[in-house]
């Protein structure tokens, strides 16, 4: 379903504004209470925010840390699908955050890959087929204090590597 919505909309909409403007519409991702503020032409860079608000307000008044681990959760991931293009399978594998303070007031987090990043990403997944990145980031408030730190793992495989690696597996059950 959201291929072919995907396609319909590279009509008109240039892929930044896809990659905005769908993640701030789609349910899934509203219900995190996140909101994508900012996101490069190239996709390299995506900025959110996390506005604190009756809806992600918890027990003792500040950001839930439920809210700010789900609406960072599945950047990266789409980010970098969008990023290598449809010879590459990326997957999440795995989050850690460390909360380091309360968030008392909006918060935001940058995702950011560079042109290098990708390259070896490339690289690597050529040479290797398969792979998993780490990526770190701060979600901050707006004078840059430090709320908490998220690690991810994303795996990175090529497409023809992925799609022979499932057929073996499901040969063998």
């Amino acid at each position: 379903m959201y291929q072919t919505l995907l396609k319909i909309l590279k009509r008109f909409f240039t892929d930044a504004q896809i990659y905005k403007y769908g993640f701030n519409w789609s349910s899934m991702y509203r219900r995190t209470t996140g909101k994508i503020v900012e996101v490069s032409d190239d996709l390299h860079r995506v900025k959110i925010k996390i506005p604190i608000s009756f809806r992600n307000r918890n027990y003792v008044g500040t950001i839930f840390g439920g809210s700010l681990l789900s609406a960072t959760d599945p950047i990266y991931m789409i980010q970098l699908l969008n990023i290598l293009g449809d010879d590459y399978i990326v997957w999440d594998k795995e989050a850690n955050i460390k909360y380091k303070r309360p968030a008392r007031e909006d918060v935001f987090a940058e995702f950011i890959f560079t042109e290098e990043e990708v390259t070896k990403i490339k690289a690597d997944v050529t040479k290797s087929k398969e792979i998993d990145i780490v990526k770190t980031l701060h979600i901050v408030t707006h004078k840059k204090v430090v709320i908490a730190e998220l690690t991810k793992t994303l795996y990175v495989a090529s497409k023809d590597f992925y799609k022979e690696k499932r057929k073996q597996k499901a040969a063998g059950n």
